[in-house]
């Protein structure tokens, strides 16, 4: 007969996210991202205690098509910040295989610099499939590295997909990142993804791409000029930057820096983030709603022959909703 492993206590969790301590964080990181109810009730109650200590960071979103240079950008990046005594998190989203659901969590060995920094927390969480690739409790996991006392918290992303908008929907400046050598790369700019964008940059300006890096960038700057930016009192910044040698990576920073404060100055700080707690909640109440349904007994009797039927064309999708939703007495839906 097997037990279950007994609870954390809340007030140790509590005391040593609040003082830094690294292992008491990582513990309660593993405690939000559990799915298991007297877990999840817990981390709830961990949350509420420690949101007077949020809110205190700031929030970078970097994305980028795979290959473009999100790690070495962060361990530069991150380096960068650690040396002008900043502490800094990296939320690093792995993909999980679609397969078996396992993932490959190496940032720590993709981030070789910064993951040696003792003012540093790098946490690879597994996609698990979310919307976005943004791991099911990202969010929470970004409160608590602010409770511990984080004031630059980066979420790096999967990579480029309609999905992006999670990661904007959590963080004060969201950077898209871009390679050298405009052409192809210009072609597929997904128009969704720019508009979210704050900052473009473009990577590996160095050696023999410098002077690609800079054609790109200025092809970059003419597409923006005919799409726009999201916000009225920002026009979105295209620089150029080398994750390796770490060149342009202050002026970088200094832009990412340089949005919050007019942000601020214009009230879209704060109302952005009022906006984002709503979005957040409406999240998870949805994500419980779509779980509890799942677990209820009158579905788990219909839903195989259910998606069968419409797996088979036997059944449209319209109408195997209608056909779940009138299990639960919802004809309206």
């Amino acid at each position: 007969m097997t037990h279950a492993a007994p609870l954390p206590a809340l007030d140790a969790l509590i005391e040593g996210v609040r003082s830094g301590h690294r292992a008491t964080l990582a513990r309660a990181i593993t405690l939000v991202e559990s799915r298991k109810p007297a877990h999840r009730a817990l981390a709830g109650e961990l949350l509420q205690a420690l949101l007077p200590q949020t809110g205190r960071a700031l929030r970078l979103g970097i994305t980028g098509v795979p290959g473009v240079g999100k790690s070495t950008t962060i361990d530069s990046l991150g380096s960068h910040l650690i040396a002008r005594g900043h502490r800094v998190a990296v939320l690093a989203v792995d993909p999980s295989s679609t397969r078996t659901g396992g993932s490959i969590l190496g940032d720590k060995t993709r981030m070789a610099r910064l993951s040696l920094e003792e003012r540093a927390f790098i946490r690879p969480s597994p996609a698990g499939g979310t919307l976005g690739g943004v791991a099911a409790r990202t969010r929470e996991t970004l409160l608590l590295c602010e409770a511990a006392g984080y004031d630059v918290v980066l979420v790096e992303t999967v990579g480029v997909g309609q999905s992006e908008t999670a990661v904007a929907d959590m963080t004060d400046t969201f950077l898209v990142l871009m390679l050298p050598g405009a052409g192809d790369e210009l072609q597929g700019i997904k128009k969704g993804i720019i508009e979210l964008a704050d900052i473009v940059a473009v990577n590996k300006a160095d050696g023999a791409n410098l002077a690609r890096a800079k054609a790109a960038a200025g092809e970059y700057r003419a597409a923006l000029h005919v799409l726009g930016g999201r916000e009225p009192f920002w026009s979105v910044p295209v620089l150029t930057y080398s994750g390796l040698t770490g060149e342009g990576i202050d002026a970088l920073w200094a832009t990412v820096v340089s949005h919050r404060d007019r942000a601020t100055q214009a009230g879209a700080f704060s109302a952005r983030r009022s906006g984002q707690q709503v979005k957040w909640m409406w999240t998870l109440f949805d994500e419980r709603v779509r779980e509890a349904l799942r677990r209820a007994p009158a579905l788990r009797a219909q839903l195989p022959a259910i998606e069968q039927a419409v797996a088979a064309g036997a059944l449209s999708p319209t109408l195997g909703a209608a056909k779940i939703a009138d299990l639960f007495g919802w004809p309206e839906l």
